[in-house]
């Protein structure tokens, strides 16, 4: 547990911590553990703010942690709450005052919020003390929630927040605030060339990006795991991949729509004409800035490679779209990466865009069933995927279907907290 200086001192710091996190998701789970470490707090859960609802967007419950084997994460569903003061974290956004509760059983009937029992009854968890704050941007408009769930002792003993903790805390929402404003920023723009895309291309939508780079972060984490990479390298990676993975298909704004919107399978010089979108998407970030330029490049490009070389553009230059020298094959195109050939970032995503594709409705194709696309994917590796890490994408397959539902169409549940 932390003491009163070291929650001052790594407040000072926390501001810079934060601004070195640029994806919405990894910055939510960057400040939910950092605000459980402030308060000593077993759990926590983040709303956002999403045309005047709030929706569910991330949870951490280290109760419920502990009772799951080694390596597994807590699979959780999301759904959207009223702003208004029924509810906790409702009131707490329609109001814009923290809520610190002691004891969620016992409180007043002449509230106007009351606190949900149905996620303890379901999970076989015990809710006690609550913290709730908003988070709120310079001009005090409501960006989200942020909730803090039973306090602890040095013990573990279940306590209330005190004062002091409910103080503290207003600090430190004031600065994940910001940071989370400056991410929304940074997603809103990604979002906003997603959607030129999906002028062009009718499936390539806002949730089918963020399912992929959902499913890449955790398929890369579990491979960096396993090879123990230093987590201050993998959390790193898993911020500039999962931008990057958002954007693997943004080079279809340059194909055109009788391709992209034709509602059946392409003839060949259709399906030629199409594959150039891997390149245009490199194209796009050839003036490399950053880590993230670099990655969406790596991704864009080499995300239809097969790993037994059958997949394309290739060993070619993205800038003039030929052949590598001593790359040529029989045809005069370039020749397929093979194996390892296939830089990391485009062997992930690969089967992350397969795996969505595969689930979802096209205009050529029906949702597969859930046996027939694992059964589909464990019979690729070694042909069109890494074998390794189709063996990581089964054994994690629970949590990607987790995924795969958190960003999925929700409807409200206005009895959540």
């Amino acid at each position: 547990m932390l003491t009163e200086q070291e929650k001052l001192d790594s407040l000072t710091r926390l501001g810079i911590e934060l601004s070195r996190i640029s994806d919405l998701d990894i910055l939510m789970e960057r400040v939910l553990t950092r605000a459980r470490q402030f308060t000593n707090a077993d759990a926590g859960s983040i709303y956002i703010l999403e045309n005047d609802w709030l929706r569910f967007a991330y949870t951490q419950n280290e109760t419920l942690q502990q009772k799951l084997p080694k390596g597994e994460k807590l699979i959780y569903s999301t759904f959207k709450v009223p702003i208004d003061t029924k509810s906790i974290a409702g009131y707490v956004a329609a109001t814009g005052r923290a809520l610190n509760i002691e004891d969620v059983y016992h409180l007043p009937q002449t509230l106007p919020y009351h606190f949900s029992r149905r996620f303890d009854d379901a999970s076989g968890y015990k809710t006690r003390s609550i913290l709730t704050l908003p988070l709120e941007n310079s001009s005090r408009s409501i960006l989200g929630i942020l909730q803090i769930i039973n306090a602890r002792t040095d013990t573990g003993a279940i306590t209330g927040f005190s004062i002091s903790d409910e103080r503290m805390m207003h600090h430190f929402a004031a600065v994940a605030a910001v940071a989370l404003e400056r991410a929304q920023m940074t997603r809103a723009l990604i979002l906003r060339m997603i959607r030129m895309a999906e002028m062009r291309d009718p499936a390539e939508t806002g949730l089918h990006v963020n399912r992929v780079a959902g499913f890449a972060v955790e398929i890369y984490e579990q491979w960096a795991l396993k090879r123990h990479i230093d987590r201050h390298v993998i959390d790193k990676t898993r911020d500039v991949l999962r931008m990057a993975a958002m954007l693997h298909d943004v080079g279809k704004v340059a194909t055109s729509d009788l391709i992209l919107k034709k509602p059946a399978r392409l003839n060949n010089e259709e399906y030629e004409s199409m594959k150039l979108h891997t390149i245009y998407g490199a194209r796009l970030f050839m003036q490399q800035q950053s880590d993230f330029d670099e990655a969406a490049g790596i991704v864009a490009l080499n995300h239809h490679e097969h790993w037994d070389g059958s997949g394309y553009p290739g060993h070619i230059d993205y800038r003039t779209g030929l052949p590598l020298p001593g790359f040529e094959g029989p045809d005069g195109h370039a020749r397929g990466k093979r194996g390892r050939e296939i830089p990391l970032f485009g062997r992930i995503v690969a089967i992350a865009d397969v795996f969505d594709a595969l689930s979802s409705k096209r205009t050529y194709k029906e949702v597969w069933d859930e046996q027939k696309i694992l059964s589909q994917i464990e019979q690729s590796a070694g042909t069109q995927f890494d074998p390794e890490l189709v063996d990581i994408f089964l054994s994690r397959y629970p949590t990607l279907r987790s995924i795969q539902m958190r960003y999925a169409d929700e409807e409200a549940d206005p009895e959540k907290t």
